[in-house]
């Protein structure tokens, strides 16, 4: 009869199972042919089957699974057996042969009592199984006397790659040594620590592949990624540190008396609280952080995961941070600080603060043809400004400013180059916890800090874009609104020049009147236009019959004076913002007056050209143009042929129909006068609940 098992040992060896195949799953896509690894995955497999035989054997003890369990486990200790001789070979030679030897007198003495049966010794059973754990026990011996061999004849520089290995098994031995020996003290297994035994050499499998990661030359390629190493280890702590406060809080509960248990729910709850925040310590992860990386990895840094995200810290501000605060968040996090200043020089050569994150602002400025800005931009050297303060003589003879001094936790001073250039410099605060500068951090800062410059002299190239075209924009508005103030400065001229013969006319004087309050209104909307940068008026329904009645009636004083000729009795309505309508329109009469003298004439059409477009023309028959003047300077903006003209009419009339979605054309011959075609696209009547907007004027 089999003892009642505990049910942690079924699901103690099915999780060893698991990670043993897990394991050796990896080391197989990584296996590249090596003796070292094909044998390591060799014992891997074997410890798996072992669990596997052991996970079943808990959930269905039977006599012949308990001698398959024996036999999986022979096998499993001499695949480990011969993992060490393989690493002792090229260290040994032929003096390793001893080795060999008893190793195989070692399994030959554990394959004895577990796989042949009692009778074939003529041996009590409880005697055979005393003889099979002590040869049990002594098989752990042997197995930390290789470790023992092989820790001992490496060099003392490669010792670093096999020391988790080392630890590792030695460890796993170890426990089977106590597991063993308990059991020829007692003559039988102990059955609580038995069940455990599948969750000890899972705890082996992370030193085991940490060595193998460390060892190219077992032809494995692996690696042991350090954000998984850091959750795994900040897990495991987090753990722990519940199963302590677990337990002292089961010891208050029963030594408390009355208060126990009330003991025990303050005591979980401040474990609780106390775990929470350390974390949520950003200086508890990186003095666990800098604890891994120190001890457990040949370099300080993932170099492909910190570069993945220092890039992708600079291509995208996220968390709300702009380009500047992400700079120094994405500089910050490499060195393990809270944060910092950015520094970046300006239009007018000094180097202004620009961004900052966890820490107070700073308003100090710095000159370029400052010594600091010269020795970052000549020398490109990472300022700690604590050895600064102790070995002042490693900086030559840099002059720090009094500000920087003082700068309250001040610690490294980065420069920003971009093209030889001092793009700017980031001051970062101190870290967190004690933090090595060494020539490793050093690179990863000089590396990271090119790439970040050229993303900040890239924004600074593009904000001077944006600044020159708003500033472009604004330029071409006030040149078209100080044109329409040249044509309303036109009409108040006209008006005085008429004053001294008419102005006893009534007629006159009303007109007068009229003229300066339409003047006037123009004014004000062109100021307002102006100061607000935008149009003065919304897209709305225009009456193109109305907007032509009026551009003939302001011009009535003049001569010729223009006609419009056959005008449609009903509205014909087009999409447009209605002052820069009669303005372009008016423009384009105003010239054709200009060219044409006093006993000439000029003339408005209207006409619908079909459901979809409203054709105007203004035809005058004044000194007209050749056709290379209109091919190559009419549409160009600032050429012009009238005297005090600005060359901006027929641009901002061309400009703004194609907004409207439609045309100009110009008909002309020397001599024989001008005819010019516009075409609008007219308003369309919806359906109703439809929108009667044609999509370009919706631009």
């Amino acid at each position: 009869m089999f003892p009642e098992l505990p049910s942690i040992a079924v699901w103690g060896y099915g999780l060893a199972a698991a990670a043993h195949v897990v394991f050796a799953l990896y080391l197989l896509g990584g296996w590249r042919g090596g003796r070292a690894g094909g044998v390591l995955l060799l014992a891997v497999c074997c410890g798996a089957l072992w669990a596997a035989g052991s996970a079943l054997l808990a959930w269905a003890p039977a006599p012949w699974l308990t001698r398959v369990v024996g036999a999986l486990e022979i096998l499993r200790v001499a695949s480990w057996f011969l993992f060490l001789l393989v690493l002792l070979q090229p260290l040994h030679g032929d003096k390793g042969r001893w080795a060999r030897r008893a190793a195989v007198l070692v399994v030959v003495a554990l394959a004895l009592p577990v796989l042949l049966p009692a009778d074939a010794f003529g041996l009590e059973p409880a005697l055979l199984g005393k003889l099979a754990l002590g040869a049990f026990m002594g098989s752990a011996v042997f197995g930390m006397v290789l470790v023992e061999q092989l820790f001992r004849s490496l060099p003392a520089d490669a010792r670093w790659a096999l020391k988790p290995l080392c630890l590792g098994l030695v460890a796993g031995w170890m426990f089977e040594l106590y597991f063993f020996a308990d059991g020829v003290l007692f003559a039988r297994p102990d059955i609580d620590v038995w069940s455990v035994r599948g969750v000890v050499h899972t705890l082996v499998i992370p030193l085991v592949a940490m060595s193998a990661a460390r060892n190219p030359s077992w032809t494995l390629r692996i690696s042991v990624s350090r954000e998984v190493v850091f959750h795994s280890t900040a897990l495991a702590v987090a753990g722990g540190y519940l199963l302590v406060i677990a337990a002292a809080g089961y010891y208050v509960r029963f030594v408390g008396g009355d208060w126990g248990r009330a003991l025990q729910m303050t005591l979980l709850f401040a474990g609780l609280l106390l775990l929470g925040v350390l974390a949520g310590s950003g200086a508890t992860r990186a003095r666990l952080r800098v604890l891994l990386n120190k001890h457990l990895f040949p370099y300080r840094y993932d170099y492909r995961t910190e570069w993945l995200r220092f890039t992708q810290a600079l291509a995208a501000a996220d968390e709300g941070l702009d380009l500047g605060q992400s700079v120094i968040k994405a500089l910050s996090d490499l060195v393990e600080s809270p944060g910092g200043i950015l520094w970046l020089r300006d239009a007018e050569g000094r180097y202004v603060p620009h961004s900052r994150l966890n820490t107070p602002g700073c308003d100090a400025e710095e000159p370029a043809d400052g010594r600091l800005c010269r020795f970052l931009a000549e020398r490109e050297w990472v300022i700690d400004l604590e050895e600064f303060r102790v070995h002042r003589t490693r900086y030559g003879d840099l002059a720090l400013p009094e500000w920087l001094l003082t700068l309250e936790d001040a610690w490294l001073v980065i420069p920003l180059r971009s093209a030889n250039t001092l793009t700017g410099f980031v001051v970062l605060n101190a870290a967190r916890v004690p933090f090595e500068i060494d020539w490793e951090v050093l690179d990863l800062l000089k590396t990271a800090q090119r790439q970040a410059a050229s993303y900040l002299a890239r924004m600074q190239v593009t904000e001077a874009l944006i600044e020159a075209r708003k500033f472009d924009a604004f330029n071409r508005m006030s040149a078209f609104v100080v044109h329409d103030l040249k044509n309303l400065v036109a009409q108040l001229s006209l008006m005085l020049k008429n004053a001294e013969r008419h102005r006893d006319n009534p007629e006159f004087q009303q007109d007068m009147l009229e003229t300066v309050a339409h003047v006037e209104s123009r004014m004000r909307a062109l100021m307002a236009q102006l100061q607000e940068k935008r149009s003065i008026d919304a897209v709305r329904a225009v009456d193109v019959v109305a907007v032509l009645q009026r551009i003939v009636g302001a011009r009535r004083a003049r001569l010729p004076r223009p006609q419009l000729l056959a005008a449609p009795a009903a509205a014909i309505e087009v999409m447009a913002h209605a002052e820069r309508l009669e303005r372009v329109l008016g423009h384009l009469v105003q010239n054709a007056l200009d060219a044409t003298p006093e006993s000439g004439n000029v003339t408005l059409k209207l006409h619908e050209a079909d459901d979809a477009f409203v054709d105007i023309e203004v035809a005058d028959t004044g000194c007209g143009m050749s056709p290379a003047f209109i091919r190559e300077r009419l549409s160009r903006p600032f050429q012009t042929t009238k005297e005090g003209g600005m060359g901006l009419g027929v641009y901002e009339t061309a400009q703004y129909l194609r907004e409207l979605g439609g045309s100009v054309e110009y008909d002309s011959e020397e001599g024989r006068g001008t005819r010019v075609r516009v075409r609008l696209p007219r308003r369309q009547r919806a359906a109703p609940g439809a929108l009667a907007v044609p999509p370009a004027a919706m631009e």
